[in-house]
């Protein structure tokens, strides 16, 4: 039995889920969402409470059940809080700033990079460090940030680069300097 699948999701008060020709479209306060769902597993709407059952009990089937559950959950979440991830820049000068829909980033190249947002993403710098990138679709918003980080990854050796906040960058000891054996 899939856990995950099994679980009912409460629709909140003011999002609106539609069922339709295997689309499941979510409306609520901060936007729209759609997904495209596989005719094996069936989306069920019984009052405020929105039910996945699937047709066989094969491994593929099972893995889907769960699929589908987990990413609807994560639009009816996106469509009432959104979702964001935090991004530090950390290196000697290194600074962000937002320019109206662009983040202008010095991070120790020979030119500033400029990123400029998407539909559906947001970009804004609290402070000359951080980025915070926001938005309805989790997917979109961790594959941008995950974008924006691969500019200039993490390095081990001084902790230069730009890394998510929550994450633990493994320092490593440098070249022993004039050792003799």
């Amino acid at each position: 039995m899939s856990r995950i699948g099994n679980a009912h999701i409460v629709i909140p008060a003011g999002v609106t889920v539609g069922i339709d020709n295997g689309v499941i479209s979510v409306k609520g306060p901060k936007g729209t969402l759609s997904l495209k769902y596989d005719t094996i597993i069936t989306p069920k709407i019984d009052g405020n409470v929105l039910v996945f059952t699937r047709d066989n009990d094969l491994g593929p089937t099972k893995a889907k059940h769960g699929l589908y559950r987990a990413l609807t959950f994560n639009m009816i979440k996106g469509v009432t809080e959104g979702f964001s991830k935090k991004l530090v820049v950390n290196g000697v000068g290194w600074k962000v700033a937002k320019q109206g829909k662009k983040i202008v980033m010095n991070v120790g190249f020979s030119h500033p990079v400029e990123v400029e947002e998407i539909e559906g993403i947001t970009l804004d710098c609290p402070a000359q460090t951080e980025i915070v990138v926001s938005g309805i679709d989790k997917e979109k918003v961790g594959q941008f940030a995950a974008m924006v980080r691969g500019i200039r990854e993490p390095e081990p050796y001084h902790g230069y680069g730009i890394r998510y906040a929550d994450e633990v960058i493994e320092r490593k000891v440098g070249k022993a300097a004039g050792s003799k054996g």
